[in-house]
């Protein structure tokens, strides 16, 4: 880390300027990468829900960078609802073009790209006939608003190519994937580069009964695992009493399927624990860079980048502590009275930590969303809710009564326009 950057987060007595900038280290392209789903998932494959990779073509992600949804047209063998196009909203399927046959291949988009369509049918039969899609960073989440079922749930391969059109995420990985990063010394590529980046798109197997409160974020610096958060954004009453116990099955996995084996000594990492009560599975859902890109959720990234380190490595450690503390191995006699003291010390923490599970001291730091916490309440407003309008709608409704005129005026002269041509 830059010595500017220690002098501008330190603690000492002096004043310090105000920070200007987050205290990242350096962000490399190889970092990014390492995050991409391509490269970890076949290193954890037995840790994630059943997933498939497609490897996409050039054709393929020149159609996902294309202006407007065309559609390929619906086969009468696909599974899943069909549904009516609204020529009006932009979206456009190939049976609903009046083109003659010499025109069909441009009207059916999937004609450059067969394989590709063909393995995406292949797939979601494969998968039980349902699927959620994933690019190599980023899943659609910001697009489910156009979807039928208002979520990722995908049925038809037109269901996966909606999502994937229709979502800015999807957008981001495909033309600003190295967006922060520094010059690799040991690459020749310049970050802007993305033309090497072995583009994929992973179809998983749709978890029909998830429960969001059981999902998690952990983030790690320098293989410690240093914090961990709820992603559902909504208290549950249930999880405080439970802190100790998920805590306890993310730091086993953590040490023991990702602390050694991942190349980066800093990430971050989501994992789902359906059946914590009965020490089930923890399942890795994603890997993400430890860059500003990565949301946070309860914590800041100040907050993250200026942590210490946890106080013990388990929870387990710091009961052993307590024990050798008490000198119970005869190494030194302790007077009845501090043995007292120290009992009734730790029945008076164990009443303490009852009204709030979540206040456990030894291991990472591990945040949920506290009940009557007034700044819960902004997290109610729809979530990705920023993306479902155009930049330019959003940018004009800023300025006003006149933006938004302005805008209307400019629209109409495009359309004039295309209508000439």
């Amino acid at each position: 880390m830059p010595a500017a950057d220690v002098d501008l987060v330190s603690s000492s007595g002096a004043s310090t300027p105000p920070i200007s900038r987050l205290p990242f280290p350096p962000i490399i392209k190889t970092h990014i990468l390492h995050c991409s789903y391509h490269f970890w998932h076949p290193l954890y494959r037995s840790l994630t829900p059943k997933a498939r990779l497609i490897p996409l073509s050039a054709p393929f992600l020149a159609y996902l960078r294309a202006d407007g949804i065309l559609l390929p047209p619906s086969r009468p063998s696909s599974p899943g609802p069909t549904y009516d196009i609204d020529t009006d909203s932009g979206i456009f399927s190939a049976e609903d073009s009046d083109v003659d046959d010499d025109d069909d291949q441009d009207a059916d988009p999937s004609a450059a790209w067969p394989d590709i369509h063909a393995a995406i049918t292949r797939t979601i039969a494969e998968l039980g006939g349902s699927v959620v899609p994933k690019l190599n960073w980023s899943a659609p989440k910001d697009a489910t608003w156009i979807s039928a079922t208002n979520s990722m749930e995908c049925r038809t391969p037109n269901d996966v190519y909606l999502l994937l059109k229709s979502s800015d995420f999807i957008t981001h990985d495909l033309e600003q994937a190295f967006d922060g990063c520094v010059e690799d010394p040991r690459t020749s590529t310049s970050t802007s580069d993305t033309t090497t980046i072995p583009y994929t798109l992973a179809l998983r197997r749709t978890i029909p009964t998830i429960i969001p409160s059981l999902e998690f974020r952990c983030f790690v610096r320098q293989r410690t695992l240093l914090c961990i958060t709820q992603r559902d954004l909504n208290h549950y009453d249930f999880l405080p009493s439970l802190v100790p116990l998920l805590k306890s099955l993310i730091m086993t996995f953590f040490t023991e399927k990702l602390r050694d084996s991942f190349p980066d000594e800093n990430f971050v990492f989501d994992v789902y624990i359906p059946q914590p009560r009965e020490r089930g599975r923890v399942w890795l859902i994603d890997v993400n860079p430890w860059a500003v890109r990565t949301d946070p959720l309860l914590f800041s990234w100040l907050e993250i980048l200026t942590m210490p380190d946890p106080p013990s490595a388990s929870v387990s450690q710091g009961l052993e502590n307590r024990v050798v503390r008490l000198s119970l191995r005869g190494e030194g006699a302790v007077p009845p009275t501090q043995v007292a003291e120290a009992e009734n010390g730790e029945d008076e923490a164990e009443g303490e930590s009852s009204d709030d599970a979540e206040d456990v001291d030894e291991g990472p730091e591990f945040r949920l969303v506290r009940r009557d916490d007034p700044e819960t309440y902004s997290f109610n407003t729809p979530q990705y809710s920023a993306h479902k309008l155009p930049k330019d709608v959003v940018d004009a409704g800023v300025e006003g009564p006149a933006g938004l005129r302005d805008f209307m005026e400019r629209w109409r002269d495009v359309v004039r326009n295309q209508g000439a041509e």
